[in-house]
């Protein structure tokens, strides 16, 4: 059985879906990524030494900013009305974790606005630490859980959150 392309009209254009006959529910999405660097960099860092100032505080903010913007960015996205939006950073000894969540009562998900912001708050971290090194390695975006919808709880193999 041949499976129909949600974004595709049977003129084979791209549409927007239409959500307006979806039940509104509390959804929530969780994504993750990774950027690595010398232990010097993250020294930096963690010391508040990097030459543009506060990298976490920036790119958290950046990351919050990208989940409110993602319609903006990514074709066929709903603008959608965030209730919260959360950055979380974990330091290893050569690297950083972010976890981005973002969460609304609403009729679509938001899977691409958790994934955004992950992906904009690694970014911000590159743009503001490449001073100190410029080889950092952007590695593992991903949707690591997601609840609500039609779709229900979803966790990625091996997440621990």
């Amino acid at each position: 059985m041949a499976q129909s392309l949600t974004h595709i009209d049977s003129d084979g254009s791209a549409r927007m879906i239409d959500v307006g006959n979806k039940a509104q529910t509390q959804r929530v999405a969780v994504a993750a990524g990774r950027i690595t660097m010398t232990p010097a960099a993250l020294a930096a860092i963690k010391a508040g030494d990097a030459p543009k100032g506060d990298v976490l505080g920036a790119a958290r903010i950046a990351g919050i900013m990208a989940a409110k913007r993602t319609a903006d960015l990514i074709p066929m996205c709903h603008p959608l009305a965030i209730d919260a939006s959360n950055i979380a950073f974990t330091l290893g000894d050569d690297w950083i974790q972010v976890v981005a969540t973002a969460s609304l009562t609403g009729r679509t998900g938001v899977e691409m606005e958790a994934l955004t912001a992950a992906s904009v708050a690694l970014l911000t971290i590159y743009d503001m630490a490449k001073a100190l090194d410029k080889g950092m390695v952007i590695a593992d975006i991903r949707l690591v859980e997601k609840r609500g919808g039609k779709s229900g709880h979803w966790v990625a193999a091996g997440w621990d959150g």
